[in-house]
C-alpha cells in the first residue's frame, strides 16, 4: 500500500487548528457572479433551522452541512470545477501534471516489485480529469503492464460529480450498472478497458495491493476551530446573529468541549469570512503535514512534505514540457502548455503553494538506516521517485 496526497500549506488566512490541526479557509475563486451581499441561500435556511432546533454548531458540523449535505452540499449539488465553476485545479490546469502522477505510480510499482495487479483508489476524484490522465499513461506504457491486472476505485459522495467522472473516464462507450443501496453504487469500464468503480465510503473499497491517491481531498475534511482565552482553548461555533435573523457569526463555548481532548497545536488567527452564503463556496483546511505522520505511528514510512515544484521537477516536468511542445505547431497550444507550466511550477504561484506527501511500506526504503522514528521531525533521504529524482530501474 502506498498513499500519495498533494495538498495546499501556505501562508492564507489562518485560523485555528484542530482535531486535523488545520489553518481553514475560504476558497472561492470568483466567476464574476458572486452577490453584493449576504444571499439566504437554501443551505443558509437549513443551518438557521437546525440551530434554532439544536443550538450552536461546531465549525466541523458546519463544514460537513455547507460541503456534503446530501440535498444541498456544495459538492454534492454542483460542478465546481473548471473554468465555469468556482475554482481550478492542477489536473485542468495541464495535461502534464496527471501525466507525471502516471510515471510516479508505475514508478513504484516497478520499485516494489511488479505485482501481478493493483488497485489505483482515489478519494475525492473531482471530474475525473487526473485519473483519466494518469490511465492515459497506463494506456501508453502497456507494455510495461501488460502482465498487470489494475482496477480503479473511486470515493465519491457527489451524484453530480460522479456521472461527470464517468463520462470522463467511459465516454459511455459501455453502459454503467448502478445499484443505489449498495456500497459499490456504480460500476464501468474505462475508454481502454479498465473496470472503474465508484463508492461513498472508503471501507467499502476491496482490500488488496493499493495505491492510494488524495489530491486535495485531506484539505476538505471538517475541522474544528479554537481560541485562546484567559481561562484557556476554547471552541468557535457558528450561531445565529441575534441582531440579524438571517446571518451566522462565530461565537465561543462557555466552557470546555470534547474536540478539545485533540488539540495539539495552534497558530495565529486570522479571520476569512466564510460565513456568507455557506453553500455557494468551497471551503478548505491547509493540511498539518506533521499529524498525518504522527497518526500513522510509524507503522509506514512517510515522505515530505516537499514543495509541488521540486516534486514535479524531480519527476522530469522540463523534459516532457519539452516533447509536447516539440510535437505542437500550433501556436495556441504552445501557449497553453507554457501557461499551464507556469501556473504548475512559478513559487508565487502554485510552485510552493502545494506540497507533496507520501506514506509507503518501510521496506519500500531498503533497509534500517531508512527507518525513521514516527516523533522525528526531520525527513530522510529516499530513492523514491518525486521526492528524489526520477530514476528508472
Amino acid at each position: 500500500m502506498s498513499v500519495l496526497v498533494r495538498s495546499g500549506l501556505g501562508p492564507l488566512c489562518a485560523v485555528g487548528r484542530a482535531a486535523i490541526p488545520s489553518i481553514w479557509r475560504g476558497k472561492y475563486f470568483s466567476s464574476g457572479n458572486e452577490p453584493a451581499e449576504n444571499p439566504v441561500t437554501p443551505m443558509l435556511r437549513h443551518l438557521i433551522y437546525k440551530i434554532k432546533s439544536t443550538g450552536p454548531i461546531t465549525v466541523a458540523e458546519y463544514m460537513k452541512e455547507v460541503l456534503t449535505n446530501p440535498a444541498k452540499g456544495y459538492y454534492v449539488c454542483r460542478d465546481m470545477l473548471g473554468e465555469k465553476g468556482d475554482f481550478i485545479t492542477s489536473p485542468e490546469i495541464s495535461q502534464i501534471f496527471g501525466e507525471l502522477l502516471g510515471i510516479w505510480f508505475i514508478s513504484e510499482w516497478m520499485a516494489t516489485g511488479k505485482s501481478t495487479a493493483f488497485q489505483l483508489v482515489e478519494l475525492g476524484p473531482g471530474r475525473g480529469t487526473l485519473v483519466g490522465d494518469i490511465l492515459r499513461v497506463f494506456t501508453q506504457l502497456g507494455s510495461v503492464l501488460k502482465n498487470c491486472d489494475i482496477s480503479v476505485h473511486l470515493v465519491e459522495v457527489s451524484q453530480k460529480l460522479s456521472e461527470i467522472q464517468a463520462l470522463t473516464l467511459t465516454e459511455e462507450k459501455v453502459p454503467l450498472e448502478r445499484n443505489a443501496g449498495s456500497p459499490v453504487y456504480m460500476k464501468g469500464v474505462t475508454k481502454s478497458g479498465i473496470p472503474v468503480s465508484w463508492y461513498r465510503d472508503l471501507h467499502d473499497v476491496p482490500k488488496g495491493y493499493s495505491f492510494y491517491l488524495a489530491h486535495e481531498f485531506f484539505d476538505v475534511l471538517p475541522v474544528h476551530k479554537f481560541q485562546k482565552t484567559p481561562q484557556g482553548w476554547r471552541e468557535v461555533f457558528v450561531d445565529i446573529d441575534p441582531q440579524v435573523s438571517d446571518k451566522l457569526r462565530f461565537v465561543l463555548a462557555p466552557s470546555a468541549t470534547p474536540a478539545e481532548a485533540f488539540i495539539q497545536g495552534f497558530c495565529g488567527h486570522k479571520l476569512h469570512d466564510v460565513l456568507i452564503a455557506p453553500g455557494t463556496a468551497d471551503l478548505t483546511a491547509d493540511v498539518d503535514f506533521s499529524y498525518l505522520r504522527r497518526m500513522a505511528q510509524g507503522k509506514v514510512a512517510s515522505l515530505g512534505p516537499i514543495k509541488q515544484h521540486t516534486f514535479l521537477k524531480n519527476m522530469g516536468i522540463d523534459v516532457r514540457l519539452k516533447v509536447l511542445l516539440d510535437k505542437s505547431n500550433e501556436p495556441s497550444v504552445r501557449q497553453q502548455l507554457l501557461q499551464g507550466y507556469d501556473m504548475l511550477m512559478n513559487p508565487k504561484k502554485m510552485g510552493e503553494r502545494f506540497n507533496f506527501f507520501a506514506l509507503l511500506p518501510h521496506q519500500r526504503l531498503q533497509g534500517g538506516r531508512h527507518r525513521r522514528n514516527a516523533r522525528q521531525s526531520k525527513p530522510f533521504a529516499s530513492l523514491v521517485a518525486g521526492f528524489s529524482e526520477l530514476a528508472w530501474q
